[in-house]
This record gives C-alpha cells, structure tokens and sequence, in this order.
C-alpha cells in the first residue's frame, strides 16, 4: 500500500470511529468509491489499535477504575464502584460478540458489506438518533449506570455490526433513549467501545496470524499511529462540542451521506 493510502485508512478510521457515522462503513466505502484496493485484514487490525488505545488513554481514570474492579470482579466481588462499572461493561459487550460470531460463521457478515445497506443505516439510524436525542430526557449520568441499561445497551450495540449503523452512533442512540445526557451517553458509548475493539480486533487477529511481513509491520505501525492521533482529536472535539450542542449535525451527515449512496447503489 502506498503511502497515501494508510494514511487516508487510518484518518478515516481514527476521525469517524467514534464519531455517531460508522467507521466500518467509510472504510467499506473506500474502495467501491475511489477506485483504491480494499485495505485488507491486517490494516484493520492495525486501525482498531490505535483508536483502542486513544479510547483508553482518553478515559484513563475510568478504565483504570474498571481495570481494578475487574480483579474484584474476577474473585467473584462486586463491592466497589470499579467492579460494578467492570460487570456493566461484561454485560454490555456479550450481546455483540454472541451476534459477531453468529454473522461471521453464517457468512453474512460479508453480505452485508454493499453500499445499498450501508446507505440505508445510515439514514435510518440517523433519524432514529435524531429523535432519541431530541426526545430523550437528560436526567442520568454515567455514574448512575446500571446493569438493566447496560444489558439494553449491548442489545444495541449488536445492531452496529450492520455496516453503516455506526456502533458509537447505536449506543449513544440507546442511552439517549434512556435518559442519559448528551455527554454521558457518549462517555458510556465510548467506554463500551473498548472490550468490543478489543474483542472485534482479536477476532481479525485470528484470521492474519502468521501471515505479517516486514512490509506490513510498517504499514501497520504507521496506521495504529495516525488512527490513534485521529481518534483522540475527534473524541476531544466531540464531547467538548456536545457540551453545547446536540448530534444534529452528525445527523445532517449521515442523512446527507445516506441519500448520496442510496442513489449510487440504485442508479
């Protein structure tokens, strides 16, 4: 891959993977609409770790608060605030990696990878974010996360493994429903983002294991680099941007991107 090209990948990748407009979708996308070769498995991997660790050195404090309850958790206690946010997580992810499987030893998760569905998630979800934002109360906060919304959360999240769905897009949708504030949903959204890549990303890891070359180990070391960078700069804009405004110009996007694709798939 040309020089160019990783670094359109991990752009791409790092600015739109928590962002509410579906990573996946752009990235499938990439190829059908400039003509460039599909990036391929070991890219991937390579995005999905750098967005991973922006996401866990954004929220540090937080996943350094999950990461010690998780011992407790492991020793079958759930007495401290970090072991109750560690099982929420555990919960929230099942329900993704149960249907994650399910598509990729059926086949469909290949099926699903046209521009027809993406453009149709993402128009259909984006008004569907539109409305839970626009509707939904703001009264609870992260810290009042609790396992029946977690366990709602993840039914959500496994709805993002549609291309174009957008997995942030999803669950900020599901906590906005739930009565989250703006900046609450997305700070919950973004945490559950890190068992899923980490999950999502050991899956793809099965399937290029061994087959790495000196050549990829560059090409994989300059996208975990820019897509960390990308990631980390579009978190910071977003939450301090939700402070102030609402997910209504990241749906005037995705309605605008979704009405494009529609009309190239069915033309």
């Amino acid at each position: 891959m040309t020089m160019f090209h990783l670094l359109l990948v991990a752009l791409i990748q790092g600015a739109t993977e928590f962002l509410p407009v579906s990573s996946s979708g752009h990235l499938i996308l990439l190829p059908s609409l400039t003509g460039l070769a599909d990036q391929g498995l070991i890219i991937d991997v390579a995005a999905h770790l750098g967005t991973l660790t922006a996401v866990i050195v954004y929220f540090w404090a937080d996943v350094r608060l999950a990461l010690a309850g998780t011992l407790r958790l492991l020793r079958g206690k759930i007495d401290t605030q970090g072991a109750f946010l560690a099982l929420c997580l555990l919960i929230a992810t099942i329900p993704v990696i149960i249907a994650g499987l399910i598509l990729k030893v059926t086949g469909l998760a290949d099926a699903m990878r046209g521009i027809a569905v993406i453009g149709w998630a993402m128009l259909l979800f984006g008004i569907v974010l539109y409305i839970a934002d626009q509707k939904g109360e703001t009264v609870k906060t992260a810290e009042r996360w609790t396992l029946k919304d977690a366990a709602i959360m993840g039914l959500w999240q496994a709805v993002a493994l549609i291309p174009g769905t957008s997995r942030s897009g999803i669950t900020i949708t599901a906590a906005r429903m739930l009565g989250y504030a703006r900046t609450d949903a997305a700070r919950l959204s973004m945490l559950m983002s890190i068992p899923t890549i980490i999950a999502s990303g050991a899956l793809l890891s099965l399937d290029v294991a061994g087959t790495a070359t000196v050549a990829d180990l560059r090409d994989i070391a300059i996208v975990a680099v820019m897509s960390g960078f990308a990631a980390w700069a579009a978190l910071a804009i977003m939450l301090r941007l939700l402070r102030s405004v609402s997910y209504t110009p990241y749906v005037i996007y995705r309605i605008g991107l979704g009405i494009v694709l529609l009309v190239i798939a069915y033309s």
